[in-house]
């Protein structure tokens, strides 16, 4: 989920300003791994990770419980450690496991790329496969890099994927700003036919620009928000980060049940960040680079959150297709690894 805005847009070219930060200077976007080439047809790929060998250097961590369970009871509490985020035979695996660990009963891992990458507008994407059981609470998402300043929700929130753990086959696409916010939020839910979402990778996307934002799963278009359907003050014209997480329990999922099992892994392929541009020019292709900014005290959020938006400091360590698609996640073709197919 962070995005930058535009400075001097290329005339009437499709618009993703890229804003990258590292050890103070600003720096093209990372090619953490290689994509299969082409990508995208039409689109630029402008930022990715592809979780090779290891988690790029964009990515940081929420710790801790956060205030209230990160504003939503949640009962985990997160770290930086290995043990819940690391990379394995080319695919980031955020594992949630049931142990003590300080005053909670649950760990699990919440990484983002507040302060190293943020984007306006644009195509943002991952190939994931969610964990299966009660009470697990998967989510890709973005937050407006203003929170700090702002604070949520007029900060916005895009929620790309959030899945619960009693809902097998549904996930939910969701944003949130001032008037529209908590249980508030608009947007759509997308059902699997048959199966569930636990059972292989799915490619879950949103599509953004200054009109509208078109989510979708595995290519498949199904929900479409634009500034009339919110009942509150657009806030989608600005730089976004992104974050990638899995709860244990919550006000909207419940609490694990005696069948939830544990370790619970949540598999992210790649993170994937493009610009659609109208005219293939060098200056097309080339992302906007901005100057990083100190992160401002953060200002308290307005009311408890329904999906996780609390922050910490940081610690490093158009058309829906006739057809549906099947996703392969590239780890298993590099490693010769099955993968089932999608539904």
């Amino acid at each position: 989920m962070g995005r930058l805005l535009s400075c001097g847009l290329l005339a009437s070219a499709v618009l993703c300003c890229v804003q990258t930060y590292c050890a103070g200077r600003s720096v093209p976007g990372p090619v953490m791994g290689s994509p299969p080439s082409p990508v995208r047809p039409g689109w630029h790929l402008v930022w990715h990770d592809e979780f090779d060998k290891a988690i790029g250097p964009d990515w940081t961590y929420d710790i801790g419980t956060g205030k209230g369970g990160w504003g939503n009871d949640e009962r985990q509490f997160y770290t930086a450690r290995p043990e819940n985020a690391r990379v394995e035979n080319g695919v980031l695996l955020i594992e949630a496991r049931r142990e003590r660990y300080s005053s909670s009963m649950y760990t699990s891992a919440r990484l983002k790329t507040e302060g190293r990458a943020a984007f306006t507008y644009g195509r943002i994407e991952a190939l994931i496969q969610v964990p299966r059981g009660e009470g697990l609470w998967p989510a890709f998402w973005a937050l407006g890099d203003d929170i700090r300043v702002a604070g949520w929700p007029r900060c916005g929130e895009i929620d790309v994927m959030e899945n619960i753990g009693r809902e097998p086959g549904r996930v939910h696409a969701t944003v949130h700003g001032p008037g529209y916010s908590d249980g508030q939020g608009v947007g759509g839910s997308f059902d699997l036919p048959s199966r569930a979402f636990g059972d292989a990778f799915h490619l879950f996307a949103v599509e953004w620009d200054a009109s509208s934002l078109r989510f979708s799963v595995d290519d498949t278009l199904y929900k479409s928000i634009t500034p009339a359907d919110v009942p509150g003050t657009w806030v989608f014209s600005h730089p976004f980060f992104l974050l990638v997480n899995l709860a244990v329990g919550g006000r909207w999922p419940g609490d694990p049940n005696a069948d939830t099992t544990f370790p619970a892994r949540m598999k992210v392929d790649f993170v994937r960040v493009y610009d659609r541009s109208a005219v293939e020019t060098e200056d097309a292709a080339t992302p906007f680079l901005m100057l990083p900014r100190p992160i401002h005290r953060a200002v308290e959020p307005d009311q408890p959150s329904s999906c996780s938006r609390q922050l910490t400091g940081s610690v490093s360590p158009g058309h829906p297709p006739v057809a549906r698609k099947a996703f392969t996640p590239r780890s298993a073709l590099k490693s010769g690894r099955s993968a089932s197919p999608a539904h």
